[in-house]
């Protein structure tokens, strides 16, 4: 649990953490995208955390890790082009420690919006997960849908990324996610064990079909 793991980056060495679950399911990792550099967004994000831990829960291993600029990554803020750039990175260098098993990858807020620029330019991601994409903040009208199952979060008081918008939006697209609305505000204030509980409701059907490997720590990220 909590390895700490440095990535080659195309604007240099990327920050990252590990978390492995007792009981791995066989053939998928996540990789898991921090809010917004500039205010504040990091991998210890309290969102991005319990994403990783409910993936740890469906005994999916994950993988978070800081955009150029923040922490102990190099490079600065480049309005999610750079970022892109770096989840594309992250996504060769865990391929590479793990071929042939599919990524989930998922982001909140400002990592929802790298997370969607990155899903169609990677042939291993299985899965999308956004949580509060930011649609009023970025154009995702220009990104093609994802081709992936995908599962949208949405808090339904969001002070930031309003629920309305992001429904809007959801609306003018050729595919539709799978929706999970909950009482909550943007950072999910008393409801991350709800965003938690929804998501392990929502996936772990689907991850109890597949099977299982020996424990992560036997078959290490780094």
């Amino acid at each position: 649990m909590g390895e700490r793991v440095i990535i080659p980056g195309p604007a240099g060495d990327l920050e990252g953490v590990t978390a492995c679950p007792d009981k791995e399911t066989r053939g998928a990792v996540a990789v898991i995208l921090h809010p917004h550099p500039l205010y504040g967004g990091t991998l210890n994000n309290k969102v991005v955390y319990y994403l990783s831990k409910t993936c740890n829960q469906l005994g999916v291993p994950s993988l978070r890790f800081n955009f150029r600029g923040v922490g102990g990554s190099t490079g600065v803020y480049d309005d999610g082009r750079g970022e892109t750039e770096d989840c594309l990175a992250v996504l060769d260098w865990v391929q590479e420690r793990r071929p042939g098993f599919d990524i989930w990858l998922a982001g909140f807020s400002f990592g929802a919006y790298v997370a969607y620029r990155s899903v169609h330019r990677h042939p291993r991601i299985s899965r999308l997960l956004t949580v509060a994409p930011p649609v009023n903040l970025f154009d995702f009208t220009v990104l093609p849908a994802p081709s992936c199952p995908w599962t949208l979060i949405q808090g339904e008081l969001d002070e930031l990324v309003p629920a309305t918008s992001v429904e809007n939006w959801v609306d003018t697209l050729p595919v539709r996610p799978r929706q999970i609305l909950l009482p909550a505000d943007h950072f999910f204030h008393g409801q991350l064990n709800a965003l938690q509980g929804a998501l392990l409701a929502s996936l772990s059907e689907e991850v109890s079909e597949m099977g299982v490997s020996s424990p992560c720590r036997e078959s290490s990220f780094s």
